[in-house]
């Protein structure tokens, strides 16, 4: 019977599935996007023995199309970390959802194959912002500061692909991107000897690097707002760019907006040292979604922009850390 991976074209699941298809080989259609592309169980028509893998996008976002496929006769193992609304209940349905601020996908995945293979789980959390739950998941594999420094710049590189408006704003298609990464076992085998990381690398750091010009549009001890030109690079690094911002300054909250049209497309970062709130704030917005620490939204029409730098000031007030 057919089978589909569908997954979120980032690191988190690009290294889920990895780490599921080590531990079960399995010939499946590739159903990806660009980050943002989050409805994607619908782009399948499933039917009766189907077998359907959904890697960390919202179940919120898919419920209809997922509840079809279950109904059609599908079965369907579903990982996510993303805002699930209501809980679904199917005999055709295994769900592993965490509705949390410390964990990823790929962690998630990690703890239910016991660990088998935690380098993929290591890289993915650097890529998420979990830099502190990658590093802790990395004790037992007894990493040099050098692996661990890979690893850290794979998963960083291995997200910021992903991000853009459409694949084509993309250095690699996330299913080609997978397909490269499924010819190693090993993630620190892949950045050695594949040349897709170094070009991703380069690419990253000339992006950044392009954003740090950028000056504020509001910047206070506690929140910091950034706009960037319409233009493929701020597109690719809007979300990287506010990761970095968040952890250079884990007390401060963190949005970047890119200019798109007459709106703005938007990363939002919680303070790391409090990382609540950017869900509920994003999600008060039409094409709002994402998790307590990190967020955005698809689509924010310029006249809202007033509304939302008011309702991100008031989201994100001072507070003791988090333990």
């Amino acid at each position: 019977m057919p089978a589909y991976d569908i997954f979120n074209g980032d690191a988190d699941g690009l290294c889920a599935l990895r780490q599921l298809r080590l531990h079960e080989p399995l010939a499946a259609e590739l159903v990806t996007g660009a980050k943002r592309e989050i409805a994607l169980v619908g782009r399948v028509h499933a039917q009766a023995g189907d077998r359907l893998t959904v890697l960390d996008v919202s179940l919120h976002d898919n419920r209809d199309a997922l509840l079809a496929a279950l109904e059609a006769g599908a079965t369907c193992l579903y990982f996510d970390h993303h805002f699930p609304g209501p809980a679904l209940v199917h005999p055709g349905l295994q769900a592993h959802i965490s509705y949390t601020p410390e964990v990823c996908t790929s962690l998630l995945v990690d703890a239910w194959l016991g660990g088998r293979f935690r380098a993929w789980a290591v890289a993915a959390a650097f890529g998420d912002n979990l830099p502190r739950q990658a590093l802790e998941a990395a004790k037992p594999l007894q990493l040099t500061a050098a692996q661990l420094d890979t690893l850290r710049s794979l998963g960083e590189c291995l997200n910021y692909n992903a991000y853009g408006d459409s694949v084509d704003d993309l250095h690699f298609h996330p299913a080609a991107l997978y397909r490269r990464l499924a010819s190693f076992d090993d993630p620190l085998e892949f950045a050695a000897h594949d040349p897709a990381f170094e070009e991703l690398r380069t690419a990253y750091r000339s992006d950044l690097g392009r954003a740090a010009e950028a000056d504020p549009l509001l910047a206070t001890a506690t929140h910091l707002l950034t706009l960037l030109p319409d233009a493929s690079w701020s597109r690719r690094v809007n979300g990287p760019w506010a990761n970095y911002l968040a952890t250079a300054n884990p007390e401060r909250a963190h949005a970047v907006l890119v200019q798109k049209g007459d709106g703005f497309t938007v990363s939002v970062r919680a303070p790391q040292a409090r990382p609540q709130g950017a869900d509920v704030l994003c999600r008060g917005f039409t094409t709002g979604g994402g998790r307590p620490a990190a967020a955005g939204i698809t689509l924010l029409p310029a006249r809202d922009l007033e509304r939302f730098i008011a309702a991100f000031q008031s989201a994100f007030l001072s507070g003791p850390p988090a333990n």
